[in-house]
Parts: C-alpha cells; sequence; structure tokens
C-alpha cells in the first residue's frame, strides 16, 4: 500500500475532492503523461488511465491533466482505470506555447519549489534565469537557482556579480553529482512532501541531479557528447519520482525558449528589483524609458543600475505586456462565443 501523504496528498486535497461529485471514486496524482494516456500514482500502485471522452474532447489542451495533478478515476482492473475528474488546480507553473500569440502551456502542478538549473560553462545566462524567476513567482512557487556541473571551473567572483540582483530572492547551490556534499545540502533543502520541479536547457544535468537525489538510477541520462564537450539531452517528458524519506522531485525536458505567460506585467519591476527606484520617479506612470524625472534611468546612468538588468527588464515587460493583453482579447471572444451558443441553446429550445 502507498502513502500518498508523502506524494503531497493532505486534507485541503481531501476537502476538494469531497466537493467533488465523483467523492466515492479513488484518487492519484498523475506521475507521467504520455500522448494518451497517464502514469497515475495510487494507493495501490501505478495506473494506466485513459481520459473520459468529455474531458478528453470538451477541454481546451492546458485544462487536460498535467503532471503533478490530482485526479479522481474508475479503475476497472489491476493495472487500468479512467480518469473522471481533475481536482482544482493550486501552484500550476507553465509558460507561454511556442507559437501561440496567447495559449498556456502546463509544466507541472501542486508545485512547492522550481529548481531552476543551469550548469557553469557555456549554458550559463543570467538573462534566461530571469525568465525563469518570473514565470515561478507568478505561480506563487518558490524559485531557487541550482548552478550544475561546479566540477567543470568557474569563475566565482564573475558568477557572483552577475546573478546578485536575482540572487537576493532565492537560495543559490552550487553543485556537481562528482561532489556527494553538494548533493547533501540540496537534498537538505526539500522538505518531505514538498513538490519541486526542475526546469533549464538540455544537457545542464537535471536528469542526473534527480537521480544522485534520489541515490539510485531513476530517469535516463546521457553522457557528455564528445563533439560538443556539453551535455546532452536526455528527458522527453515530464516524469514524477519520489525521494527516499523526503520530497516529490519532477523533472521536465530542456527547452530553449521560455515564453512569458504573465498577466501582471507591472510585477516585473519588483521581481527585478527596479521598483525601488520606480518608487521614486517623478510621473507614477513612468515608463522608464525616455521621461523626466525617471529614477529608474537616473540610476542606470549612474551606474547603480546594471544597464544589461534594464535592458532585459524592458523586454520581459514589452514580452508580458503583448501576453496579457492577447489573453485579454482572448478572453473576450471565449466570452463573446459562449455567449452565443447559449443564445443558439435558447432559440432551439423556443422552437
Amino acid at each position: 500500500m502507498i502513502n500518498l501523504n508523502n506524494y503531497g496528498w493532505n486534507d485541503k486535497l481531501n476537502q476538494l475532492k469531497q466537493e467533488s461529485i465523483h467523492k466515492v471514486l479513488s484518487h492519484g496524482r498523475v506521475a507521467v503523461v504520455h500522448r494518451t494516456c497517464y502514469e497515475i500514482i495510487t494507493e495501490s500502485g501505478l495506473l494506466q488511465c485513459e481520459l473520459t471522452g468529455n474531458m478528453m474532447y470538451g477541454k481546451s489542451d492546458f485544462e487536460l491533466p498535467s503532471v503533478g495533478d490530482w485526479v479522481v478515476f474508475q479503475p476497472f482492473d489491476e493495472s487500468k482505470g479512467i480518469i473522471v475528474d481533475l481536482l482544482p488546480r493550486e501552484r500550476m507553473l507553465y509558460r507561454k506555447k511556442s507559437g501561440a500569440v496567447a495559449e498556456k502551456q502546463a509544466i507541472a502542478s501542486y508545485v512547492d519549489k522550481a529548481f531552476i538549473v543551469q550548469s557553469l560553462d557555456d549554458n550559463f545566462n543570467v538573462r534566461r534565469a530571469e525568465r525563469f524567476v518570473v514565470q515561478i513567482l507568478e505561480a506563487d512557487i518558490k524559485p531557487v537557482l541550482v548552478l550544475n556541473k561546479a566540477d567543470l571551473g568557474f569563475d566565482r567572483q564573475e558568477i557572483d556579480k552577475a546573478i546578485k540582483h536575482i540572487a537576493r530572492q532565492m537560495p543559490v547551490f552550487i553543485t556537481s553529482v562528482h561532489h556527494p556534499k553538494t548533493i547533501r545540502q540540496l537534498q537538505e533543502s526539500i522538505s518531505e512532501g514538498e513538490t519541486v520541479v526542475f526546469v533549464g536547457s538540455s544537457g545542464v544535468g537535471k536528469s542526473s541531479l534527480v537521480n544522485a537525489l534520489c541515490g539510485k538510477p531513476e530517469l535516463l541520462t546521457s553522457g557528455i557528447s564528445l563533439s560538443t564537450g556539453k551535455g546532452r539531452h536526455t528527458s522527453t517528458r515530464r516524469e514524477m519520482v519520489l525521494m527516499d524519506g523526503s520530497g516529490v522531485l519532477i523533472d521536465t525536458p530542456g527547452v530553449r525558449e521560455f515564453g512569458l505567460a504573465v498577466d501582471n506585467p507591472g510585477s516585473l519591476a519588483e521581481m527585478l528589483e527596479i521598483s525601488d527606484y520606480a518608487a521614486l520617479c517623478r510621473f507614477k506612470d513612468c515608463a522608464h524609458i525616455r521621461e523626466p524625472g525617471c529614477a529608474v534611468l537616473e540610476a542606470v546612468d549612474n551606474g547603480i543600475l546594471d544597464y544589461k538588468v534594464y535592458e532585459s527588464y524592458l523586454k520581459l515587460r514589452r514580452e508580458a505586456w503583448h501576453f496579457s493583453v492577447s489573453e485579454h482579447e482572448k478572453r473576450k471572444r471565449d466570452k463573446s462565443f459562449s455567449k452565443l451558443v447559449e443564445e443558439v441553446k435558447k432559440l432551439k429550445s423556443d422552437f
């Protein structure tokens, strides 16, 4: 018998289940998502489940179960079942879907912490880390920066200088799977029942870190590419595993681009530590571009605020604003369409 409390089940989730019309059925957590089926962790073990027709065809891709979701299911034999309901989500990490204007792609739900993994080689990119931090904080998830492959050698002073504006908002760990002490320190930061998602580019060692934290090879990994000298991409799906006596880890495939799906562009100033300067601007609606009396521009001119951070802020704000406006228009269209459907239904009932 599996204790689902180890996977994050709690009294609040139990209350949510009691509000479901399917409350008498069993529940479990999505561990792996395949194209047409889901692997669910249940009290009796791992179950292969499919969706009901209503769920499969009546919901958008974003609304379908994702890794970390809690679902209610109807078993029909020892190893298979049908998902009939999805419990309300909390702390859902998502990004803007590639190629879409205002569509979100779910990464994982019920996440407590997100480990932003970068390797201490050419992959290190503070601008990319900023993107992850912004989206993670937007989802009310605690960000953690994990700088991996410390055995490769790096300039600690340069790294500290590059990340100082985001390091004040989150813990920073420098790790190597070849240095057990650094792995133990990372293990100690994960509490029992906590869910941690690993995000980052391909080849930074996310799967290797998960295996090291679990103390056994739970996930498939690849070695260093002989042609590039860099780590090779291994993960092709999001997958959840359990640490012995501790938390739940979710590995994710590497991403080349992490598009922002932020509904409140104004929050970026605080996330990138620009808000203190912005509060001193002459005009409350200052855009921090060319307005007179702009304290942000003054801080940049005086070298107090790093120009690259300021430039990144403007870029991310523009991207977040574009998504926010597009999302608003999309909701407006969906609302109008729903209203039209209701009117058609009413018209049919009158005949």
